[in-house]
């Protein structure tokens, strides 16, 4: 504990040492809250548009970059839901049912300093979660192997098949087809071609960033163009101009337990792979409407109904990067992005991150342990949420009336282009610019089908490694597939996998059950 605080410490020293850095994290924070409040924009759309310019930066203002636009798109998103009452994020879904009342009863102010204060709240207590839990975790997982590392991404993906979206069966096709694209290219262990069609320029397989561009970015343009009328804005004033639309201590006082209590369930549901933000603010809105005294009156503007579903989904940003840094394994589709970055700077994700043997050395000939880089990221995270807190207590109004002005026709043609552009700067190729059009076409069919292109995504993530660490597994053994049942460790963790499907089933089961009665 003492040893992570006082890395924590060098993590800032190395943060605040580098301009580049601390200005990516700041301009990270106001561009996740713009697209975060963008309806129907996500932190994942944002992320996926900007993983090009990563390529120039170097370790640290890149994942600071794109790991605080990831934090400050979650709370982003409740700008729209309270004054548009369209969530910019499934995350915000629930903080719009009180939010948006609240605001049509003329106290936008108070309702958007109350999802601010909830959301920093709950991001801070998950983020201090990640850094110390990410530390212990990570003691346990370096001997780990390829028969373990196996065991473990196998259990992802029944994990994340089965959670992520409405159906069992289609979250579990969904990870397949990820996994039958990323198995395009060469074998990893022969070297030779395969799914490639004599294409010489598919021979590396499929390129991350046009593939999350089109399922992210151009599906959500496609339904954005489907749909007709405007939502109905609220003209959120500048300034508190009446008492009733000012947030007071004694209320953000009064709401402290409250927060609390749902930044400690965020964090839980943000360890588990594929749960994330959507589940964690219902969750949390559900367990406080079930404990309060004035159960009645929530949906109709309470600040209880802001506080609990924003403390909550926030509160998920940081423990959702635990197993990824400590296992390889991402927790939502944020860190299934951010593996891409770790691999374009040339960084193993694993429990190796937190060795300081483990070196890395940058183009202007600087080295730094990857230890320093994770703490320096941490602390990057923190400045971050204390950036976008200050932006959107003071500035959250102001945006969400910015945004409303500008016509969703000329908005989303903008996004478009940016979004072509980014797929074509990543490799200067063509085919990526198609394969990103292909991908989008493939995403809108997706969730217009209630397929998941989020199990989609981590899926094609994880399928290479998941290759490689089955088929060093076997090499390495004398008793075949048994290896993995024969290794309590991997063992377990199949187990798991086993019982959260099991469990997913019966409570769809009674779930049929109850809405046929």
């Amino acid at each position: 504990m003492i040893d992570a605080f006082n890395d924590l410490i060098g993590g800032f020293g190395m943060l605040f040492s580098d301009p580049q850095a601390i200005f990516f994290t700041l301009l990270a924070a106001f561009v996740g809250i713009i697209f975060g409040a963008l309806p129907g924009l996500t932190a994942s759309a944002a992320i996926a548009m900007l993983l090009p310019l990563s390529f120039y930066l170097g370790p640290l203002p890149a994942l600071a970059f794109l790991y605080v636009i990831g934090k400050s798109g979650r709370y982003g998103g409740s700008i729209a839901a309270i004054l548009f009452n369209t969530p910019g994020t499934a995350a915000s879904a629930a903080t719009m049912m009180d939010g948006h009342p609240m605001a049509k009863r003329g106290q936008p102010n108070r309702a958007l300093r109350t999802a601010t204060v909830a959301s920093v709240f709950g991001d801070y207590t998950g983020e201090i979660i990640l850094i110390f839990g990410a530390v212990w975790i990570a003691q346990y997982t370096r001997t780990f192997g390829p028969t373990e590392y196996f065991a473990i991404y196998l259990m992802a993906f029944v994990v994340i098949g089965s959670v992520v979206g409405k159906s069992i069966t289609k979250g579990i096709l969904s990870t397949i087809l990820g996994a039958l694209v990323a198995l395009i290219g060469t074998d990893v262990i022969t070297n030779t071609p395969r799914l490639t069609f004599g294409t010489q320029d598919l021979r590396d397989g499929m390129s991350l960033v046009p593939l999350l561009i089109g399922v992210f970015v151009i599906s959500e343009i496609i339904i954005q163009a489907e749909k007709r009328g405007k939502e109905t804005v609220i003209d959120a004033g500048l300034a508190d101009d009446h008492r009733g639309d000012r947030l007071t201590l004694a209320e953000v006082r009064r709401l402290v337990p409250l927060m609390f209590r749902s930044s400690i369930m965020g964090s839980f549901i943000g360890m588990m792979p594929g749960l994330g933000s959507s589940v964690a603010c219902f969750v949390a809105y559900g367990e406080e409407k079930r404990r309060a005294a004035n159960s009645e009156q929530w949906g109709t503007g309470v600040i209880e109904g802001i506080a609990a579903p924003e403390s909550a989904n926030n509160a998920v940003s940081g423990p959702s990067m635990i197993p990824l840094l400590t296992l390889g394994v991402p927790g939502s589709t944020v860190a299934a992005v951010l593996i891409g970055v770790f691999l374009i700077h040339g960084i193993q994700v694993g429990p190796l991150l937190f060795s300081e043997s483990n070196m890395i050395i940058t183009d202007s000939g600087d080295f730094f342990s990857s230890r320093e880089l994770v703490f320096a990221l941490f602390a990057a995270g923190l400045v971050g949420i204390a950036a976008y807190g200050v932006m959107g207590f003071w500035g959250g109004p102001l945006i969400g009336k910015t945004i409303a002005r500008i016509p969703p026709s000329y908005l989303y043609p903008f996004i478009f282009l940016t979004a072509v552009a980014a797929s074509f700067s990543a490799r200067a190729s063509i085919l990526d610019v198609a394969i990103a059009l292909l991908f989008g076409v493939i995403g809108y069919a997706m969730r217009r089908t209630d397929f998941a292109p989020a199990a989609f995504v981590i899926a094609f993530v994880l399928a290479r490694p998941m290759e490689e660490s089955f088929r060093q597994a076997l090499l390495l053994s004398d008793d075949g597939a048994l290896i993995f049942l024969k290794e309590p460790v991997a063992g377990g963790f199949l187990a798991v996998g086993v019982l959260v499907l099991l469990a997913r089933m019966i409570g769809q089961r009674r779930q049929r059950r109850a809405n046929a009665q």
